[in-house]
């Protein structure tokens, strides 16, 4: 017998012994595979390691993520994609691999997709197909569902770290350097108002959770997140928030209302996990209003585009005048870090601009630091960042007793 018959075969047999009306505890499956097991004479001529694998294999079928469950357990798998119940692809190491099997049917892709969406207190459907969410150990989940999905239920899985990556880590990465670290160090500690920019997967909440790590432990932090990710550490006076979908009984509450609301909570520090809408007016009103040592993230392909798409999710939310949402900008911002993914695949902080005001109807921004590329060797892109300026605001140093020597 093939192993996909011996596993389809098992997975019948155990379904039909937990039957209905039981509550069957994970220990109690585990027995009654291996009770199955034994009961199958063709099952009992297995070899140890194949009983053992498919045992697994039909146990996460009917109490876990099914064919997922290998790869989220495996902390070398950085992403998991799916593409209609057929068709998923993981990436490992930095490499991109189709599976040779798929879920056994749509509707076991839908039950894996309502367990996700039903630990994080979230709900996706035909009405509403479009959800993230998040699993259990952190990791970032987009649900899109047919009809918006053409191909079958999409799934995205964006693994994160069993361990919080640190400063060094990135240094020894080669995503930024040591001067460079330690400068924005000093920027946070300092409350600099300091915005992540960068495309798809360049790494942005990763370095967000990185600087977040040199906020002053004593400070009252709140963090405001579509689904939560952010991964502070060392804060003592910390409140987390998270944006919930609306539904029947239930009302929306999404990122806009949780910074309105964080103003009522005496934060030290706001940071918005990430900002793409209307939210992105609150998010300057609380710049402005004193919470100095902020910080949140976007998408755009450069500081200057960044600023753009900031002007342009303020209009989303009101009809100000574009004059007026630039002063808004110039005078809340402080610092934008620029992210990038190199043609190598290695992330890489690309820029640091300082925004240094509004003047003549425009942001001035000015490069403090940009990354030069010096070669490409053995697959690798050989560059580092040169500094190009010096911080021309400096009166929150001042104000904080810090230094940049």
């Amino acid at each position: 017998m093939d192993i996909v018959n011996a596993r389809n075969e098992l997975r019948e047999a155990v379904r039909e012994k937990l039957g209905y009306g039981h509550e069957y505890s994970d220990e109690e499956v585990i027995d009654l595979i291996d009770d199955c097991i034994l009961d199958s004479l063709s099952l009992r001529l297995l070899s140890v390691g194949e009983k053992r694998r498919i045992g697994k294999e039909v146990f996460d079928s009917l109490r876990r993520l099914d064919i997922l469950q290998s790869f989220i357990e495996d902390r070398d798998v950085t992403e998991i994609m799916i593409n209609g119940h057929e068709n998923v692809f993981v990436e490992k190491a930095g490499a991109l691999t189709r599976l040779d099997r798929g879920f056994e049917s749509e509707e076991k892709l839908m039950d894996v997709i309502q367990q996700i969406v039903a630990g994080c207190n979230r709900t996706v459907n035909e009405a509403s197909p479009i959800v993230d969410a998040r699993l259990r150990d952190g990791s970032r989940v987009n649900i899109v569902l047919p009809p918006v999905a053409l191909s079958g239920p999409t799934v995205t899985i964006r693994r994160f770290p069993e361990k919080p990556i640190t400063m060094e880590s990135l240094i020894s990465y080669g995503s930024l350097s040591e001067e460079t670290a330690g400068f924005l160090k000093t920027l946070v500690e300092a409350g600099y108002n300091i915005f992540i920019s960068g495309g798809t997967g360049s790494g942005k909440t990763t370095f967000l959770n990185v600087l977040s790590g040199f906020i002053p432990s004593d400070e009252r932090v709140i963090t405001i997140e579509d689904s939560a990710e952010l991964r502070l550490q060392g804060i003592q006076n910390l409140v987390s928030l998270e944006t919930r979908n609306g539904g029947p009984g239930t009302e929306e509450i999404s990122i806009r209302d949780l910074i309105r609301s964080s103003l009522r909570m005496r934060p030290d520090r706001i940071v918005v996990g990430e900002v793409r809408g209307g939210e992105a007016l609150d998010m300057l009103q609380c710049l402005n209003t004193g919470h100095d040592g902020s910080m949140s993230t976007g998408h755009a392909n450069s500081s200057r585009d960044m600023l753009s798409r900031l002007e342009n999710m303020v209009l989303m939310a009101a009809e100000l005048p574009l004059a007026a949402i630039r002063q808004q900008i110039a005078s809340g911002l402080d610092i934008i870090v620029h992210l990038g993914r190199l043609r190598d695949r290695s992330r890489k902080v690309l820029n640091i601009s300082e925004v240094r005001g509004y003047e003549n109807g425009e942001i001035s921004i000015s490069e403090l630091y940009g990354f030069i590329e010096e070669g490409y060797e053995n697959g690798r892109v050989i560059g580092s960042l040169r500094k190009k300026g010096e911080l021309e605001n400096v009166e929150k140093l001042l104000r904080s007793g810090l230094s940049l020597g």
